[in-house]
């Protein structure tokens, strides 16, 4: 058996909006995320970091901002076209670790609503995804309400 591991960051600007989506997750804020697609930066982390992995390039590769069929695409659509993506290479996630940052919105209540969208998606058990979330203590960005980053790591083998 074959273990790689991948990592990948996302961040996106707040812009007018009433909501946000944070791993599948609709939450309710007074801002939302600039994007080209839906703005799912945990998502769009998760999928940098199985493209590393297994050495296909990166979100923007695969699901271009230049091209209008991906302008408000659901985050959850492009995650499970990159898990077969890897499948078809013989790849498999083991588990993955995300971290969002961000002063608001608060992340705790709905993070295992999260796990339980991309476990589901990946086909695997909500406890192979861990998501916590952290703030910058008002420092850069993120700590001055600008925005959200999110950095994931996952493990992914072959089968």
């Amino acid at each position: 058996m074959k273990i790689r591991i991948g990592q990948g960051v996302d961040a996106h600007a707040f812009c007018e909006g009433d909501h946000v989506i944070l791993g599948g997750v609709r939450i309710d804020h007074n801002q939302a995320l600039a994007a080209h697609s839906d703005g799912d930066v945990v998502l769009h982390a998760l999928c940098d970091a199985m493209l590393g992995a297994s050495a296909r390039g990166d979100i923007g590769t695969h699901f271009p901002p230049s091209d209008p069929c991906w302008e408000n695409a659901d985050s959850r659509e492009l995650l499970r076209q990159v898990d077969m993506l890897l499948k078809h290479d013989g790849w498999s996630v083991v588990n993955a670790d995300i971290t969002l940052v961000c002063e608001k919105p608060r992340v705790n209540p709905h993070v295992s609503q999260m796990q339980a969208n991309i476990a589901a998606d990946l086909g695997l058990d909500s406890e192979d995804i861990s998501i916590k979330a952290t703030t910058t203590e008002g420092m850069g960005f993120c700590g001055r309400g600008e925005g959200i980053a999110t950095f994931a790591v996952v493990l992914i083998k072959s089968w």
